[in-house]
């Protein structure tokens, strides 16, 4: 059977994340020391202890969430040392870095720098309080983009995440945005409106893109060890030359999230290791394509089980 591993995305922060992992791995934990050592200051204080209203903000909450998926990949290397690579890997929005990572493109301290500078550009795009981003229910791509264009007036609104049949995300002015879910209440769709620090994945972000493109200039890139499915492109890339370009776009355009894990399981992927905090894309998975088994794997208790899932 063939195997992917995905990485997870902001919004799957929580205060403790890791620490069990630090306490049982080495592995693990050497990778939360070279993060602390890479930021300057202690990241994993931050994870385990909190403040949780700290952690959230991007600026943590990205280099965060990468560490914690490196860390635990480190851990099921550890327990397995034969374990075999992917087929392909996909990290959703900011997992792409450590989808990255993983395959050799990205320097893990290159990484953890890259995502934290991402968040400072990503919160100081817009003005705080104009932003925001909404989830979408039960509308295709079709009636969601048009629900869009009627609610833009002038205005930056648009989709953002392409997470799962139904699950669209949009994002931009937080007018706009509140346009947008007040026409989908209108035409029998459900609106949740996210409670984010700024409008991610969408034209705002065009600032962002540009610091992201001089800060990733400055980078050297590796041989990528499998190929990556671009959140931007949703198809195989394994160029390292396109690394820097691929990352840039993705900040101010879509996540196209549904269409990564449909082109996987049409190449043949049957399972699939979700590898960091939380269990978002496991839930994801089984709305696009059932073909696809996920094992999210993000604590001491979950990396026992990777050997048996990937035997089965």
């Amino acid at each position: 059977m063939t195997t992917a591993w995905f990485f997870p995305g902001q919004g799957t922060q929580q205060v403790g994340m890791g620490k069990e992992l630090y306490a049982s791995s080495p592995a693990a934990r050497e990778v939360w020391e070279r993060a602390d050592a890479a930021l300057g200051f202690s990241l994993k204080n931050l994870c385990f202890e909190g403040p949780e209203a700290e952690l959230t903000l991007t600026k943590f909450a990205q280099p965060a969430i990468v560490t914690t998926s490196i860390a635990a990949l480190a851990a099921i290397r550890e327990a397995l040392p034969s374990l075999p690579l992917p087929a392909c890997g996909a990290g959703h929005s900011l997992g792409e870095y450590s989808a990255l990572v993983a395959a050799g493109a990205l320097g893990f301290e290159d990484a953890v720098r890259l995502v934290h500078l991402r968040g400072q550009a990503m919160q100081e795009a817009v003005p705080e309080g104009l932003g925001g981003m909404a989830a979408i229910m039960g509308g295709d791509v079709e009636a969601v983009s048009a629900l869009c264009a009627e609610a833009s007036q002038g205005e930056v609104v648009s989709p953002a995440n392409f997470n799962a049949p139904g699950q669209i995300v949009i994002s931009g002015h937080k007018t706009a945005v509140a346009r947008a879910a007040a026409l989908a209440g209108e035409r029998k769709l459900k609106a949740i409106v996210l409670n984010v620090s700024a409008p991610f994945h969408c034209s705002l972000m065009a600032p962002a893109a540009e610091r992201m493109k001089a800060a990733l200039a400055a980078v050297t890139t590796g041989a990528l060890t499998f190929p990556v499915l671009p959140n931007v492109e949703a198809t195989p890339n394994q160029d390292r030359g396109r690394v820097a370009e691929l990352l840039v776009k993705q900040v101010d355009s879509p996540v196209k999230w549904e269409q990564t894990v449909l082109a996987m399981a049409e190449s043949g992927v049957t399972r699939a290791l979700e590898i960091g905090p939380g269990k978002v894309l496991a839930g994801l998975a089984k709305r696009i394509d059932k073909r696809v088994s996920v094992l999210s794997v993000g604590d001491a208790e979950s990396v026992a089980k990777v050997a048996e899932f990937l035997g089965g």
